[in-house]
């Protein structure tokens, strides 16, 4: 078990020119943390964690990890690398080409002067875990891409430090072998308990290994919450709309009550709600798996025209349209649907979230 340690992040700022790479960020990671750092390309996640890594040299703010301080631009603190006691897992990998696996892994430990049987028994042991063991005397090129990716790892966890940080490093490899990197990837931090901040474009990776992920965009973090959090209640339009595949549901609407109910009212069609937001004008945005199809008129159901039908395997992905407005709704397989059939849609209004028209910033609900 490695040890782990506390990582706080505050007022960070990183400037390339007139580009704002990182901008105030604050951060706070609790020991044993899986941390997600997302976002697209330019977002400034990557320059964050070299930021930590002692990589990139931040304009201003602080970053302290455990109970050092690693940087200030106050009191003119800067450690470097060697000093910040994390160890960094890079989208490249970064393995010696002149070395074999033993002698990549053993690398950092005879830098640091460690025993020479004390550095055998953690190699003999990281690659034993990560089931590489016989595979010491390959050479970088002799390894396919999840076995360099494993010794990348193994050189990590060797070392023990009490933070990993990893860019991007599953994006080198096919998709099947992604997901089954992902499942040891999970596995790894469990069984270290390190503390791990780790950067990808890939919702996907982020949403099912994370306990808390951070969305960034331009250099400014969006929001950060929990996975299911984060799905269920985006903090504001950027964020509904980057997480979640296919892509969430959005129309601009007015809410209003008669004496028939409360509606949203988008001029081609109204839908049934029990509760209305305080704003005279609002953008609704609901998930596709929120949406039902009906083939004959149901109470409360909106007619719609189908206009895509799209078979997935274990689900189906259907767009209907009404005037101007189109949605994506995710369904189980079932009786065949059919190209410009009429069906009639209903919505769990449960999970429906209201945004305002100006900010993008989520309507509290009354």
């Amino acid at each position: 078990m490695t040890s782990s340690a506390y990582l706080k992040i505050s007022q960070l700022v990183k400037r390339f020119g007139a580009v704002t790479a990182v901008d105030h960020v604050n951060l706070e990671i609790e020991p044993g943390e899986f941390l997600v750092l997302l976002g697209p390309s330019g977002c400034g996640k990557t320059t964050l964690l070299r930021c930590i890594a002692g990589l990139e040299h931040p304009d201003k703010g602080a970053i302290s990890i455990g109970d050092t301080t690693v940087f200030s631009s106050d009191r003119g603190i800067s450690l470097p690398p060697a000093k910040r006691r994390v160890d960094m897992v890079f989208q490249s990998y970064a393995l010696w080409p002149h070395m074999n696996t033993y002698e990549n892994i053993a690398f950092g430990l005879k830098l640091r002067k460690l025993p020479k049987r004390e550095i055998k028994e953690r190699v003999t042991q990281v690659l034993e875990d990560l089931g590489m063991a016989g595979l010491e005397q390959r050479f970088p090129f002799e390894l396919s891409g999840g076995q360099q990716q494993r010794v990348a790892l193994a050189r990590l966890l060797a070392n023990r430090p009490p933070v990993f940080l990893m860019d991007e490093p599953l994006s080198n490899l096919d998709a099947r072998l992604r997901l089954d990197m992902r499942s040891e990837l999970k596995r790894l931090h469990h069984d270290s308990g390190a503390t791990t901040v780790y950067v990808t474009h890939d919702q996907t990776e982020a949403l099912t290994m994370a306990s808390r992920v951070v969305v960034m965009d331009t250099g400014v973090v969006q929001q950060i919450a929990p996975p299911e959090e984060l799905y269920r209640s985006p903090a504001n339009l950027f964020v509904a709309e980057f997480i979640g595949s296919p892509r969430v549901n959005l129309f601009r609407a007015t809410p209003f009550s008669d004496e028939t109910g409360k509606w949203l009212s988008t001029g081609d069609f109204k839908l049934p709600v029990s509760r209305l937001p305080e704003a005279e004008e609002i953008i609704a945005a609901i998930r596709p798996e929120n949406i039902s199809l009906h083939r004959e008129p149901v109470p409360g159901g909106v007619e719609f025209r189908i206009y895509a039908v799209l078979p997935a395997g274990p689900e189906v992905f259907v767009h209907v349209v009404r005037g101007e407005t189109t949605f994506v709704v995710r369904m189980p397989p079932g009786p065949e649907l059919q190209m410009d059939q009429t069906v009639w849609v209903t919505v769990d209004e449960r999970s429906v979230n209201y945004y305002d028209v100006e900010t993008g910033d989520l309507v509290r609900r009354t």
